[in-house]
């Protein structure tokens, strides 16, 4: 559902039905928060990007489809060190890495 809301740039309602629910954070879940978060830019996106960020699981820091969207996300909300930070600590980083930084 969440993935339904973001598809189709209902971006507030995918935040608040993941807000609302419990539903188990895999590597998709992070995907699509990180993108409707990037998509709105505010400060309630920046705020739940952030934390689910923070307690992202380590090896997760290494996907580069997950890392990808967290930088785009990073460098939408002007946080460019943490972005940087987060592109240093990937191992094997793709071109999409690279586009997220830059864009």
């Amino acid at each position: 559902m969440v993935k339904g809301y973001v598809g189709n740039e209902m971006f507030e309602k995918a935040l608040g039905l993941f807000e609302q629910i419990d539903i188990g954070l895999d590597d998709v879940t992070y995907t699509i928060v990180f993108n409707a978060c990037a998509k709105l830019c505010n400060d309630r996106a920046m705020k739940i990007g952030k934390k689910l960020l923070a307690k992202m699981p380590e090896n997760y820091r290494n996907d580069n489809i997950i890392s990808t969207s967290a930088i785009d996300m990073l460098m939408k909300f002007g946080d460019v060190e943490s972005a940087e930070r987060m592109f240093r600590s990937i191992k094997a980083k793709g071109n999409n890495n690279y586009d997220a930084l830059m864009n």
